[in-house]
């Protein structure tokens, strides 16, 4: 019997070098005549220890990391594949402390399986959310995705069960499950690991929404930045195929759903849904008037049901084992887990998969090690580039909905970017209106032009150009935006800068009593 030998396919890893290292494990393997079989699975998500390779031990997985080239031939001789002593070797993976203390429910497969095959999938609980849903009626099985207190995770926190119980009861001929995987945020990358790491995790959760609401067709609308996360849904979704998974009378039930993959053009604003669907209709992504609601008029201006990666890789373990099971994860109203994705001046970037009540101090210190210049973090923007800036003041705020709502923040998609001590915070803000004057998508003036003159007045404010008069302008121009843009590009640009001008006032020239002038 031949011994397993893991190298990720991940982006990231390969962008380390994973390709390489795989082909080198290969052929040193061949040139000594050691059978040996390379599976090629995701990212256990600890970027700094990539490429990992991991060996299959009769005890569990042992890592050693991060692996280069230049590596492979000291580690045969140290004898890995036996589980050999090397300056590399990190030992068991599922005890390595970045994992340990993780809940990993969305990602339970990531990192252990080959993404691509059916009977991996199978050995590891996949597809015994979507046999429990042929069983259930379409109202039931919306009820368990209710009962789960599972939100929206692309950034609204929508509650899913109440939008797909929309689409349910809106009666037409033909109905649609999209998949947002327009994953655009700055320091987010859990959709992608999904596509790429678990891919029919997210195929049998669009699949039981379809059977739930009685939608046939599903597309998966994915950014065109993400080549692997493309090769893997479609390999995954022609295995589905080919095994009764998807396709018509699914396991012989008598039910049907069809999907496939659609590349977007780059767009952030096609991240927001209704410029998604216009896109996904083949017309210029630009934000559509509300009412209606997707779930009512959608695609082709039929009931569909919008919901981002993660929120659809959710499903199958709520039908899996239950909503109960999924809602005693948590704290308030969120419920259940979250995949934080940490990027920026951080020791340890990587993903961790957390229930809700973490704090930002524990991932920043205990997951990401501090930063990784080693001074202090000064400031943390969470939710991508339209979310707030916090200050260290407000780094025991656990990782809740209606915590960062309080805080006038976001949790957003999960991503956690840091910045240390020698960040200058009033470019930041300039940035965040640089931002959305470039991915404007036009059809509304105040984010059309309200953004560009907010560059100008940040420009006048850094040269200290009648800086008093131009701060309160700032204030009112965000004002403007905030209250009068038709989608969250517009109306969330000024969570960066305002927050940047109310903590970091010094940054913008004011002391800290006039921060709130």
């Amino acid at each position: 019997m031949s011994i397993r030998i893991y190298v990720p396919r991940d982006s990231s890893a390969l962008s380390l070098g994973a390709n390489r290292v795989a082909k080198a494990i290969a052929a040193e393997a061949a040139k000594r005549g050691t059978e040996l079989e390379i599976v090629r699975n995701g990212s256990r998500g600890m970027f700094w220890l990539e490429p990992l390779v991991e060996i299959e031990t009769p005890t569990g997985r042992l890592a050693y990391g991060p692996v280069d080239t230049a590596d492979v031939p000291g580690l045969f001789d140290a004898n890995f594949l036996q589980g050999g002593e090397h300056r590399l070797l990190l030992g068991p993976t599922e005890q390595l402390p970045f994992l340990k203390n993780q809940e990993r429910l969305t990602f339970a497969r990531v990192g252990i399986t080959d993404p691509v095959s059916l009977q991996n999938y199978l050995e590891h609980e996949g597809y015994r959310g979507l046999k429990r849903a042929l069983s259930l009626n379409g109202g039931a099985i919306v009820e368990e995705v209710t009962q789960s207190g599972l939100r929206g995770r692309g950034g609204a926190a929508f509650p899913t069960g109440i939008k797909w119980k929309t689409v349910l009861n809106t009666e037409a001929a033909q109905k649609y499950i999209v998949c947002n995987a327009d994953e655009g945020d700055s320091g987010t990358y859990s959709d992608r690991m999904i596509m790429e790491g678990d891919p029919l995790v997210l195929i049998e959760g669009m699949t039981i929404a379809g059977i739930a609401v009685g939608a046939t067709i599903g597309y998966i609308y994915l950014r065109s930045e993400y080549p692997h996360a493309e090769l893997a849904l479609n390999e995954a979704i022609a295995v589905a195929v080919a095994n009764n998974y998807l396709g018509t009378d699914i396991l012989g039930s008598g039910k049907t759903f069809h999907l496939e993959v659609r590349r977007g053009a780059g767009a952030y604003v096609c991240g927001e849904e209704t410029s998604l669907l216009e896109s996904l209709e083949g017309k210029r992504g630009i934000v559509r008037f509300k009412p209606p609601l997707p779930a009512i008029s959608g695609l082709f201006g039929m009931p569909t049901i919008i919901n981002n990666v993660i929120s659809l890789a959710s499903v199958p373990i709520i039908l899996d084992k239950g909503g109960d099971f999924y809602r005693d994860y948590g704290m308030g109203r969120s419920r259940g887990t979250l995949p934080i994705q940490l990027a920026g001046n951080l020791k340890h970037c990587g993903l961790v998969e957390k229930a809700f009540g973490v704090t930002l101090r524990e991932l920043l210190y205990d997951y990401a090690g501090g930063s990784a210049t080693g001074r202090p973090i000064r400031a943390v923007q969470v939710g991508g580039p339209l979310g707030a800036y916090l200050p260290e003041s407000q780094f025991d705020t656990p990782l809740d909905y209606e915590a960062f709502a309080s805080l006038w923040a976001v949790l957003g998609h999960g991503g956690i970017v840091a910045f240390d001590d020698t960040v200058d915070m009033a470019k930041m803000a300039r940035y965040a209106m640089e931002f959305c004057a470039i991915e404007s998508c036009g059809k509304c003036t105040p984010c059309r032009i309200g953004a560009v003159r907010g560059v100008e007045v940040m420009d006048k404010i850094i040269k200290d150009q009648d800086r008093a008069a131009n701060i309160a302008l700032l204030r009112n121009l965000s004002d403007t935006m905030l209250n009068g843009s038709l989608c969250a590009l517009g109306g969330m640009t000024p969570y960066p800068v305002l927050s940047a001008l109310n903590h970091f006032p010094q940054d913008f020239g004011l002391h800290q009593t006039q921060q709130a002038a």
